[in-house]
């Protein structure tokens, strides 16, 4: 089935973690409105949202996605699941990161705020040591302002660390086929997951290697990415179902809207079922030639 097929089916939502919640399988990453118009934020936002996206994600370091956001989100707000992050460490500068992102995005709370990219296990440490981030966002969920705790990381042992230090309600993680497969990097962290039963948040889905150095950055079509996606309806549709049926509760695209409108067109299709024998071995066949851009052995 090819994408457009069917653009009229409902989005496919999934139960989040251990809540009632339902998410989109496609989540709208706040790059997507990043250095836009506010008339083309306020378009890019109603769209999703008409198409049945309930999940949103934005953090205050992607430029200024969360200014763009913020106005064109409102009127949506009540409707929507809104994600955002901080990347201090320490109570002061998360309280600050948290305060100063909720007036930005023009809401009174987040639906699940988040550790941005735990990179090491020294982050995790300083986290929870007194005076550590999580006194913020305890002190955050108690008075309402966040409803759900969670955290984004770029390293496994990072993710392994905090997931033994506190019951998270998901966590954000990069699995795709290219690192899951020829880096080795994902399962052991989504094993873990999918035993606990937190929510599994996804990006990378789509991702396909690291930019080639023989691709200057000003002639990278995808610009806004740092790795090289996958823009190919077939490749893409491969890496979209090969996370989605791993599986996880949703996935982030890259922060471009032809990248993301083409996620949810075959969303939307019915396009996105569980790989059979032979396109397992397509995976694998691509992963084997491609540098990922997360590695167990980096």
């Amino acid at each position: 089935m090819q994408a457009g097929d069917n653009p009229d089916k409902p989005l496919e939502r999934r139960i989040y973690g251990r809540t009632d919640e339902r998410l989109s399988i496609i989540g709208f990453g706040g790059i997507l409105v990043m250095n836009t118009t506010p008339q083309e934020a306020s378009d890019f936002v109603s769209k999703a949202v008409d198409r049945g996206v309930n999940y949103f994600d934005v953090a205050p370091s992607y430029g200024n996605a969360q200014d763009c956001l913020g106005p064109a989100l409102k009127p949506h707000r009540q409707k929507v699941f809104l994600a955002c992050k901080t990347v201090k460490r320490d109570a002061a500068g998360a309280k600050e990161e948290l305060e100063a992102s909720l007036k930005t995005l023009q809401t009174d709370h987040f639906d699940l705020y988040q550790l941005h990219a735990l990179t090491k296990v020294e982050e995790v440490e300083q986290v929870f040591a007194p005076g550590g981030a999580m006194e913020t966002f305890l002190k955050a969920k108690q008075d309402g302002k966040i409803g759900h705790i969670g955290f984004s990381a770029h390293d496994e042992k990072a993710a392994l660390a905090a997931q033994e230090r506190f019951d998270f309600d998901s966590i954000l993680f990069p699995l795709g086929f290219p690192t899951w497969i020829k880096g080795e990097f994902g399962p052991a962290v989504h094993k873990r997951l999918k035993e606990a039963g937190r929510g599994i948040l996804a990006i990378k889905a789509m991702a396909h290697r690291k930019w080639p150095e023989s691709i200057k950055p000003e002639n990278r079509r995808w610009n806004k990415a740092w790795y090289e996606p996958f823009d190919d309806m077939d490749k893409v549709a491969l890496g979209l179902r090969f996370t989605l049926h791993l599986p996880v509760t949703a996935m982030l695209t890259p922060g471009h809207w032809d990248l993301f409108k083409m996620a949810l067109d075959l969303a939307q299709a019915g396009a996105l079922t569980p790989l059979n024998d032979n396109e397992r071995k397509l995976a694998e066949e691509i992963a084997s030639k491609s540098d990922p851009i997360f590695s167990k052995h980096a």
